[in-house]
């Protein structure tokens, strides 16, 4: 497959660490790079949130560079606190090995693993000895791991921050090390481990390294996908599954999956960008996504089948729309007559909460654009046309 370096530096891409100018020159010179991505085994099944950064280590594998996926299997064993409140808990070497099993199985539906190398940095951080981890904590500095956002709130909450968890950006800089890694592939949140990895390369080989941060994919939630939160559309879900979870997204997350979570041209996106913005239905929108996602991840069949079973459950409940309500100057001038208080106080409650759906799409967003002709349904017993 033909890239344009350019768009390999720019799609799916929010950083590229310390200059993309330099990368691309250093791309564009034909010599074969050494990239690598990392992932800890800490649960049994990979989101589509990890498949950003997946992609874009599949671009460099058609780019023909030598590229390795990193198993954390001892990285695991401290598990990465980035994006996490509190410690994560400890998991046994048996836990992690189990929920590794079925991660080549899963990232195989993105990555030629004929065309890659697994590796474990177990492998490696397991011949450590006390004295050799001293050295290589020297490197670091415990006032930057101190001062990251959410380490810095734990301690002023007087919540526990394990010694431990100081040693996870070490470890992870060692992997780039043992790699002689020229590019590092990971999420936003894994931008001051991936630091780490460029300081230890830049003091013990005296070299130059990349790191192409991947923007991290929302969760159902409204929070970063994540393993531990229960907000993931994951690579083992059905059809079903992922046409179910897409639809329930708020409506500002289409044109974001539609970027990050699908290998869909940049002009098939920029024309669902234009549509949006133009008053099409985003319910349409999210159909063709979930469709979209369903097709690459449960293949073709599974997805015709869970678009036409969403669409036969869908219509079975809708009410019917045979009232007529007023359209007035906005969303809320048109619902405040429908609450109990009558009032746009009452109204923008309501709307916030998530009880007003329009064409079958619940609607939190007050500045929300109705039409005539859009169903609109305020609580449970309010549905009509907008006239």
């Amino acid at each position: 497959m033909d890239y344009n370096i350019d768009e390999v530096l720019t799609r799916r891409v929010t950083n590229v660490i310390p200059d993309k100018n330099a990368l691309k020159k250093l791309l564009e010179s034909g010599k074969k790079l050494n990239v690598y991505f990392g992932i800890d085994p800490t649960a049994t099944r990979v989101h589509i949130g990890h498949a950003v950064a997946i992609r874009k280590l599949q671009e460099f594998v058609d780019l023909g560079h030598n590229v390795t996926f990193l198993i954390g299997d001892a990285t695991a064993l401290i598990g990465d606190t980035s994006d996490k409140d509190s410690e994560r808990p400890v998991l046994t070497a048996e836990e992690i090995k189990n929920n590794f099993k079925t991660y080549k199985k899963q990232a195989s539906k993105i990555l030629d693993f004929s065309k890659v190398k697994i590796k474990f940095n177990s492998k490696w951080l397991s011949k450590l000895s006390f004295i050799d981890t001293i050295k290589l904590a020297q490197n670091f500095s415990f006032g930057d791991f101190a001062n990251r956002e959410l380490i810095k709130k734990r301690l002023n909450d007087k919540k526990k921050v394990g010694l431990h968890e100081a040693l996870y950006p070490a470890m992870q800089a060692y992997d780039s090390y043992i790699l002689d890694t020229d590019i590092q592939i990971g999420g936003a949140d894994q931008t001051f481990n991936m630091q780490a990895g460029r300081q230890l390369i830049k003091s013990r080989l005296n070299k130059e390294s990349y790191i192409v941060v991947t923007p991290y994919l929302t969760g159902t939630d409204g929070r970063k996908m994540s393993k531990s939160w229960g907000n993931a559309i994951w690579l083992t879900d059905s059809a079903e599954e992922i046409f179910g979870k897409v639809m329930s997204l708020p409506d500002d997350l289409i044109v974001e999956y539609f970027e990050n979570a699908t290998k869909l041209d940049q002009k098939t996106i920029d024309n669902a960008k234009k549509a949006l913005k133009n008053g099409v239905n985003p319910m349409l929108l999210k159909k063709d996504l979930a469709f979209q996602i369903a097709l690459e991840f449960a293949g073709k069949k599974a997805a015709n089948k869970a678009r036409v079973n969403f669409e036969k459950t869908f219509s079975k409940k809708m009410p019917e729309f045979s009232s007529q309500i007023k359209l007035k100057s906005s969303l809320l001038e048109t619902v405040a007559p429908h609450t109990k208080l009558k009032s746009l106080s009452d109204a923008k409650r309501l709307i916030s909460q998530g009880a007003v759906q329009i064409n079958g799409d619940i609607v939190r967003d007050i500045n929300y654009k109705i039409k005539k002709g859009d169903k609109i349904k305020i609580g449970k017993k309010i549905f009509g046309k907008l006239v």
